[in-house]
């Protein structure tokens, strides 16, 4: 959960960076991009989640 955390954080600060510098779009995109693969991650991790059972002994 802590890297998906950092990642997100990476993300906005990389397009605040190119929202902000001027000639630094190719930040505001790799930001975005990264958001984007970061969500995807998530949701495959929690999807994939609830399929462990549990050994009962």
């Amino acid at each position: 959960m802590s890297l998906f955390l950092f990642l997100i954080l990476v993300a906005v600060v990389l397009g605040i960076i190119g929202f902000v510098g001027h000639g630094l779009v190719y930040l505001l995109v790799i930001g975005a991009v990264l958001l984007v693969l970061d969500l995807v991650f998530a949701a495959v991790r929690l999807r994939r989640g609830g399929r462990r059972h549990r050994v009962v002994r």
